[in-house]
């Protein structure tokens, strides 16, 4: 485990599927048709995304040659209108549906919040994950889709030298 895999780490715990926690991708009977590190150059359209990337690393430092990374994640979704039915406000709904189930799995389980041993803690110091949604005004006439951003807090292990 590195600073440089930590993006990694983390698509991998959003993409684990059958061990009690909300599926999230579509092959596994989530929402979500994709869930990736990093920007792609060219995102595909008219499907279901979520971009992972690393805002910020803060590196503590103690008794000299001990330190401890936190990472700032940040989840950009991005949700089309995709229910055939015309209704804006019906995607709407099954984004906010898939929202709570990121945040299920981004929640972890009672008594553990190591994403399955990949961190120290996830969401835990400081204790909260923020959704910001952007005015669907904004995105739905010229892309005809609805994004938001999550963004919270990860501690890797502690790494010395």
């Amino acid at each position: 485990m590195s600073t440089a895999d930590a993006v990694d780490r983390e698509v991998a715990w959003l993409t684990t599927a059958g061990d009690g926690l909300p599926s999230l991708l579509t092959g596994a009977g989530g929402p979500w048709g994709s869930i990736q590190a990093y920007q792609p150059r060219t995102p595909g359209r008219r499907n279901t995304y979520v971009i992972v990337l690393r805002r910020q690393i803060h590196e503590k430092r103690f008794a000299n040659v001990r330190r401890m990374p936190t990472y700032e994640f940040v989840l950009k979704l991005i949700w089309p209108l995709t229910s055939g039915q015309g209704r804006a406000e019906d995607d709407q709904r099954a984004f906010d549906s898939a929202v709570d189930k990121l945040l299920t799995r981004i929640g972890g389980f009672p008594g553990d919040k190591s994403h399955g041993g990949r961190f120290l803690s996830v969401a835990e110091d400081p204790a909260y994950v923020t959704v910001r949604f952007t005015d669907p005004e904004q995105t739905m006439p010229p892309e005809a889709e609805f994004h938001a951003e999550i963004t919270y807090f990860a501690d890797d292990a502690e790494i010395t030298g």
